[in-house]
Formats: C-alpha cells, sequence, structure tokens
C-alpha cells in the first residue's frame, strides 16, 4: 500500500528541477517535423514521425514515473491533491472545447449551410449561379458531389453495441471505485480488469467499423462534409478511448501493486473522471451523428 502522507500539511511540495520538459518539447517538435514531411511525401517523414513518438513516448513514461515516485513515497499533501484535482478539471474542460468545435461544425452545415446553398432565404441566388439543383438533404458530400456517393452506417447494429460496451464500461470502473474504497482489492481488480477490457472491445469494433466503411460503403475522410465529421468526431473520439484503455490498463498495474488505498488513489479518480467524460461525448456521437 502507499506510505502513510509524511509531508508537512502547509508545505507545498515542490520538486527539484525536472529535464522531461525539454525532452518533451523536443519529442513534440520531432514528431510534427516527421509528421509534415510525411504529409509532403518526403522520404524521411515517416521514419521521423515514429522515432519522435517513440521518443514521446519514452518522456511520458519518465515523466509520470518520477510522479509515481514522488506519491507512494508519501511527498504529497493536500493542497497538492487540491492542485491536482483542479488541473484535472481543467483539462477535461479542454477536452470538452474541443469536441464542442466539431459538434459545432456539425451543427453548423447542417443548420445553415446546407439550407443556404439549397436556396433557402438569400441563399436563392447561389443555388441558381452555383449549384443549381443543389438539395438540402443529410447526410451529402457536398455541392459537386465530393468523393462521390457513399452509404452511411446504420445506427442500431455496431454503433448501437459500442453505445451499449462504452455505458456497461462506466458502470464497472464505477463498481471498481467503490470496491477501491471499500479495500476490497480482488473486486477492484476484476472489475478495473473488464474496463480496460471492454474499452478494448470497443476499439476492436471501431477499427471493424472503420474497414466496412472504407471498403464496401465508400464512406472515406474524403466523402465531402459528412465523411470528414464522421471520420473527424469518431476518430478522435476513437483515439481518447484508446489513451483511455492505455491509462486505466496502467492504474490497473499501479492498483497491483497496492499503490492506493481508500483515502488517497487520485490518480484512479482522474482516470475515472476522464472516462466517464468519453463515455459522455460517445452518447453525443450516438445521437447526433449516428441517429439524427
Amino acid at each position: 500500500m502507499a506510505q502513510a502522507h509524511t509531508q508537512d500539511a502547509n508545505v507545498y511540495f515542490v520538486p527539484h528541477s525536472s529535464r522531461w520538459p525539454f525532452l518533451g518539447s523536443i519529442a513534440l517538435f520531432v514528431t510534427m517535423v516527421g509528421f509534415g514531411g510525411w504529409l509532403n511525401d518526403s522520404s524521411w517523414g515517416k521514419l521521423t514521425f515514429f522515432i519522435g513518438l517513440a521518443a514521446m513516448a519514452g518522456v511520458l513514461f519518465g515523466w509520470f514515473g518520477d510522479v509515481i515516485r514522488e506519491s507512494v513515497h508519501g511527498r504529497y499533501n493536500r493542497q497538492v491533491d487540491i492542485s491536482f484535482r483542479m488541473g484535472m478539471v481543467w483539462f477535461i474542460f479542454s477536452e470538452v472545447m474541443f469536441f464542442a468545435a466539431f459538434f459545432g461544425a456539425l451543427f453548423y452545415t447542417r443548420q445553415y449551410v446546407l439550407p443556404w446553398l439549397g436556396g433557402a432565404g438569400d441563399g436563392m441566388a447561389t443555388n441558381n449561379l452555383l449549384w443549381q439543383g443543389f438539395a438540402n438533404a443529410w447526410p451529402t458530400n457536398g455541392p459537386g458531389d465530393v468523393g462521390g456517393q457513399f452509404q452511411t452506417i446504420p445506427a442500431w447494429g455496431l454503433p448501437l453495441l459500442n453505445t451499449l460496451i462504452l455505458l456497461t464500461s462506466g458502470a464497472t470502473v464505477t463498481a471498481a471505485h467503490h470496491a477501491l474504497k471499500a479495500g476490497h482489492r480482488k473486486s477492484l481488480l476484476v472489475w478495473l480488469g473488464a474496463t480496460v477490457l471492454l474499452g478494448c472491445v470497443f476499439l476492436f469494433f471501431q477499427a471493424e467499423e472503420y474497414i466496412h466503411a472504407y471498403s464496401e460503403l465508400n464512406l472515406t475522410l474524403g466523402s465531402g462534409i459528412y465523411g470528414s465529421t464522421f471520420f473527424m468526431l469518431t476518430g478522435f473520439h476513437g483515439l481518447h478511448v484508446t489513451l483511455g484503455t492505455l491509462m486505466l490498463a496502467i492504474i490497473w498495474f499501479r492498483c497491483l501493486k497496492g499503490h492506493f488505498d481508500s483515502d488517497n488513489h487520485f490518480a484512479f479518480e482522474a482516470v475515472a473522471w476522464y472516462w466517464h467524460f468519453v463515455d459522455v461525448v460517445w452518447l453525443g456521437l450516438f445521437l447526433f451523428v449516428y441517429v439524427v
């Protein structure tokens, strides 16, 4: 179990100078340079991108390792715990704004752009001169039939199954949290392990959905405004599920090593908050992307 806090409750822990921010900035720079080169078909771009990505993974491993060691050595008091909680709240808020931008683009396109291009209101001149015959209908690949004709993914197939999977995972991570607070370590590991497994199953089915969309439905990132908003929203959500599943797996190993007790387990709570956020975003996606 984690050692008892030995820091003076009135003294805020300030760590020694760290090399990780400097190394992390270099890794990010290399990653983005490589990504830019890859997009421009440079021979060195792809390799540089993965070198930067590997370097960034190493930085995060070392950095979080230092934080974990500081935590289990009892160097964090209540003031530090409050700072961590405030930081996580603001981080999740920034993620809310991130997804709000993409949902906003979807809403703006459907409620304003398509009716205008279709001739509603003062858009009649645009419809007659530029896109005569363009119909205000959703889903659409936009004026000019960008990317060719495509089919959409039915909401009541894999999307519904993935919704049930994520809702179940929200229940299992909550059960794990209750087990942690009650001191039931075996139940904690079972429920948290089930959450990790459900996250992996969700990602598997999303990959199946993408393969089906590209190979059989001609629904791609290039399928006009529908394809771009569909893959941007579901793709970034899938990235967040991937990160959340990875974080849950790390927390599972930390629980196995006894890093948390019923009173001191903020890292677990932070990942649980993040996972519930991912669940809520998916409910919005299911409703506004697949159903409506």
